[in-house]
């Protein structure tokens, strides 16, 4: 049974002491640390030098670091450097300890630490600069701890409305196909509503649950050559039928040139780019009540796109339907922004679109005008790798 998410941060688990690593290679300036330190209750371990704090920083984080600038071996600057270059650490507050003048101190801070003091230091003055510090270790960790609730309540969510929603999928199914009995005409009408509504809700949870294995970093790819037309081409078959019952056209044109160097064909997981096709063109289909949907694809050199480090393939999809407010387009690949349009769907789908195509290395833009349509276009890298 999903339990309600707990937000508030005083009940949220805190360390009984705090650890506070010092590292410093005079044992006199240890010493008095140490009875600054321990006569407020904290725990302490010691460092002389910086490859063994890192060590015991690698083996179990401390609340904070208390580190010496100057040490032989890796100074203070290095070793800040280091922990905040492991992605794996959790947060954990600097100190540093310095008796150089201004200079050193922008470094260290450029570095990463979080604050310093000077030698010789004042005990109240340590005190409370470990008192701050370690005021914004709990309140850090308390946020990551209600965003770890929060991602695990949407996971568990999602997946504890989908089990009874495609269940009710299946049921309804067989009621259709008269499984149970005859249906009388007047109720097949009623039948179909409810399918579709049922379908609609299990692809809203289906989307929500991809947008949190992306936004979690649990989804996995699976990256192989495909070809990029061939599976436009499928997606617009499978949504002819929407397309002809809205009177559209819809027109696919390749401007890409063929060459001996690319045979054509780009290196992705074809399941998410087909998603992403998929709601580019649906979306384009809902806002468009006459006219036509043009897909374009397109070779477009590095040098021509801003900060493209390699050739893109470009892909347009236009349409000729009731436009995006300037206002809405710069929010429209963001959480829940579903724009102010009386169709407007969930807000996930576009969303989920450039959490994909980022993930491709490539990246997605709308241009937009009320009343005259939108495009929306996908650059995608031609590379012959791509690590997923």
């Amino acid at each position: 049974m999903l339990q309600p998410l707990n937000t508030d941060t005083s009940l949220l688990s805190q360390p009984v002491s705090d650890r506070i690593l010092v590292v410093d290679d005079s044992p006199d300036n240890l010493f008095l640390v140490q009875t600054i330190l321990e006569e407020e209750g904290y725990q302490l371990s010691f460092a002389e030098d910086g490859r063994t704090a890192l060590q015991k920083i690698y083996q179990s984080p401390p609340s904070l670091v208390l580190l010496d600038v100057m040490m032989p071996g890796m100074n203070g600057y290095e070793v800040t450097q280091k922990i905040r270059g492991n992605a794996d650490l959790p947060f954990i507050p600097i100190l540093l300890v310095t008796a150089h003048e201004e200079s050193s101190v922008v470094k260290g801070l450029d570095t990463g630490a979080d604050d310093f003091i000077r030698k010789p230091f004042d005990m109240d003055e340590l005190l409370a600069r470990v008192r701050a510090l370690l005021r914004l270790k709990h309140s850090i960790d308390a946020e990551q701890e209600i965003m770890r609730q929060r991602e695990d309540f949407v996971s568990r969510l999602t997946h504890d409305l989908r089990t009874p929603l495609v269940a009710a999928d299946r049921m309804l199914a067989l009621l259709k196909k008269g499984t149970f009995g005859e249906v009388a005409p007047t109720a097949q009408d009623a039948i179909d509503g409810i399918v579709r509504s049922n379908q609609n809700l299990l692809q809203m949870v289906n989307t929500l649950l991809e947008v949190y294995r992306h936004e979690a970093g649990k989804k996995t790819m699976t990256f192989a050559r495909f070809d990029c037309e061939a599976l436009i081409r499928d997606v617009g078959e499978e949504l002819r039928p929407l397309i002809e019952e809205k009177g559209l056209s819809l027109q696919l044109n390749n401007h890409v040139p063929e060459t001996a160097a690319w045979d054509g064909k780009l290196i992705g997981d074809c399941l998410e780019i087909r998603r992403v096709i998929t709601n580019l063109i649906g979306n384009a289909i809902k806002f468009t009540d006459e006219g036509s949907i043009t897909i374009s694809l397109q070779l477009c050199e590095a040098a021509a796109i801003a900060e493209a480090a390699e050739d893109l393939m470009m892909i347009s999809i236009q349409d000729t339907g009731t436009g995006i407010a300037p206002e809405d387009q710069q929010e429209i690949f963001e959480w829940f922004r579903q724009g102010n349009h009386m169709r407007a769907g969930s807000g996930l789908g576009l969303h989920l679109s450039h959490r994909i195509i980022k993930a491709h290395q490539g990246h997605i833009e709308v241009e937009s005008q009320l009343g005259e349509g939108s495009t929306f276009r996908v650059y995608l890298p031609i590379a012959t790798a791509i690590a997923p």
